[in-house]
């Protein structure tokens, strides 16, 4: 069984799906891995690191011989008419919100896993790719917020006299909002944090910051562990809630995602004008369409005297351990698929694992959630 890694197209791209001891791991089951020539320069490996752990250097027609083609970053299409008919892709491929994506692997008689769609369940935890690329997304956008702030986050007691805690706000509560609280708090800050669903409350206190309540009615979450869009009643009043916590807060941190759709706007334009001059937001939601309004991707703009973040893609800012992960997730799915006793892959539908992430097999589209999509789109 023929393993490619693939190098992103994406030039912003740092990250890169398979590391020499992910490698080494995948050779140890029994695949045969190949690699392009440079691809873990962003994270200082070299070729031969790759080819001392039992990786190839690939050559120009590789793509065209693999079983299993492995990618971090969606490709171009043209990568998936390279890949033989019913050879399987694994990697990020935002199937819902790119039907064309979608369709060009279907017409290659692909099969096809996209790591959002792993489970968020205990078994398939150890393949959780969103999760552990959050993780670190959560982690950097505080380290963002930092260096902009004009001012320290943790107190500090000085024969000057004492320098309060900045306030910090983390407004979304899932992985990336429970890294950024807890990031936010090792640092010395005063945090509160505020979700939808009140079950995250135990959680945020845990970590030794307040959680905000707020009456919203009836909430909760999702199948794949995101909270559930609001009513629009439901959302002028956590507007409303929202409008007095920004305005005493340094600093704005927003993780709120919606599963499958464009991400809530939850910070107006309004409520930043009320924020002290030096402060500063980061939308940690703006690959999905930001929790801010007119947040505008890979921009950092002076609002009001606040400094506002739309890096995208936080966790490429730290390759080296986004890699890791990722990797790690993807050996731990690769174990659980393949059969070494028949050689071949066991893309069984059965497994619950499989029936959720397996969004197409062979050509065909197996996930409804995409399908509604496909049959929306012109």
């Amino acid at each position: 069984m023929k393993v490619l890694a693939l190098r992103a197209v994406d030039a912003t791209e740092s990250r890169v799906p398979l590391t020499p001891d992910s490698v080494r791991k995948l050779v140890t089951l029994g695949l045969t891995v190949q690699v392009p020539s440079g691809l873990g320069e962003c994270c200082g490996w070299c070729d031969e690191n790759f080819t001392e752990a039992g990786a190839a250097i690939s050559t120009d027609d590789a793509i065209g011989d693999a079983d299993v083609v492995l990618g971090i970053a969606p490709p171009n299409p043209d990568t998936f008419q390279a890949m033989k008919a019913g050879a399987l892709y694994v990697g990020f491929l935002d199937p819902v919100m790119n039907p064309a994506r979608v369709k060009a692997i279907m017409e290659a008689g692909l099969s096809a896993v996209a790591m959002e769609f792993i489970p968020r369940s205990t078994f398939a935890q150890k393949m959780d790719a969103l999760s552990s690329q959050a993780s670190l997304a959560g982690y950097a956008a505080v380290l963002l917020a930092a260096n902009a702030l004009p001012q320290i986050l943790p107190m500090m007691m000085t024969p000057a006299g004492t320098l309060k805690p900045a306030r910090v706000l983390v407004i979304g509560v899932g992985v990336a909002g429970l890294q950024a609280i807890a990031t936010a708090k090792r640092l010395g800050a005063r945090v509160d944090a505020f979700d939808t669903r009140p079950e995250v409350a135990e959680q945020v206190r845990s970590l030794g910051a307040k959680f905000v309540e707020v009456d919203l009615g009836e909430t909760g979450a999702t199948r794949e562990g995101y909270a559930k869009a609001l009513s629009d009643e439901q959302k002028a009043a956590q507007q409303a809630a929202m409008a007095a916590l920004v305005a005493q807060s340094d600093v704005v941190i927003t993780t709120a995602q919606v599963f499958g759709r464009r991400a809530p706007q939850i910070v107006t334009d309004a409520m930043i004008a009320t924020m002290r001059p030096g402060s500063v937001v980061v939308d940690g939601a703006v690959d999905s369409g930001g929790n801010v309004e007119g947040i505008v991707v890979g921009e950092t703009v002076q609002r009001h005297g606040v400094t506002v973040i739309g890096v995208p893609h936080l966790a490429r800012r730290v390759p080296v351990h986004a890699s890791e992960m990722y990797a790690a997730n993807l050996v731990n799915l690769l174990s659980h698929i393949w059969a070494p006793e028949t050689e071949a892959l066991s893309l069984d539908t059965d497994d619950v694992t499989m029936e959720a992430c397996l969004i197409i097999q062979e050509g065909t589209l197996r996930n409804e959630l995409i399908r509604a999509g496909q049959e929306a789109s012109p």
